[in-house]
């Protein structure tokens, strides 16, 4: 009786856990990005208008108003507004390192073209004999492959349960190990430490498939 209510209340467990987790991060996303409606005039913010806020408004707003920057940065007065800019940026010594890095990172990431954070690999870290998945971000600089004398390929190293922070490291190509799986089938192992196992579970296959016909699609459209 006891081993059955255990397993009930596991199961039980298995459907609330990631929804309230699921709920919780939501939440607390909206009601951050909702923080961007005070950047509104107090006579025009929803609680002044129609005496109560809207959740989720202030994503709305912040949508919009990416979606609206992109469309005049694309036009030609927004390239040279934007050039202007970043030339100014250029010139201050601790902004132009900020900001350039996470330009160059940001335009990687989105980049249709990039093939950075899109390749999963085996590494030996810390030390041998201890394997750790890591995601290939570029290539090494010419030079510093010159000094060691071997091909050389960065890679970032994440943490668990926060794959946001981890070290990039670079490492002889003869040291890794490249996996045929998805960027996102290692974040779950990652973010799930392991527990989950998306390579060999019950929806590998299904997944494999899935990939393969996404992978047909896109050398169609290209």
């Amino acid at each position: 009786m006891m081993l059955r209510l255990r397993r009930y209340f596991v199961a039980g467990l298995l459907i609330w856990l990631p929804l309230v987790a699921t709920y919780w991060v939501m939440m607390f996303s909206i009601r951050l990005i909702d923080r961007s409606l005070l950047l509104l005039p107090v006579r025009y913010r929803p609680e002044t208008l129609i005496g109560f806020e809207i959740p989720g408004l202030g994503v709305i707003l912040t949508i919009m108003a990416v979606i609206i920057t992109g469309f005049l940065a694309a036009s030609f007065f927004g390239r040279g507004m934007v050039s202007a800019w970043e030339s100014i940026l250029a010139r201050i010594p601790l902004v132009r390192s900020i900001y350039g890095a996470v330009k160059q990172i940001t335009a990687s990431l989105f980049s249709d073209a990039s093939n950075s954070f899109r390749e999963v690999v085996l590494v030996e870290y810390p030390r041998r004999e201890m394997w750790m998945l890591a995601f290939v971000t570029g290539e090494t600089p010419k030079k510093i492959e010159g000094v060691l004398g071997e091909p050389l390929v960065n890679i970032y190293v994440p943490t668990t349960p926060n794959p946001t922070s981890g070290y990039y490291i670079m490492v002889p190509a003869r040291d890794i190990r490249r996996l045929d799986i998805t960027v996102e089938t290692g974040l779950k192992m990652i973010l799930s430490a392991g527990v989950v196992n998306p390579i060999d579970g019950p929806n590998a296959k299904a997944d494999s498939d899935q990939q393969a016909e996404d992978a047909t699609k896109d050398s169609k459209i290209k």
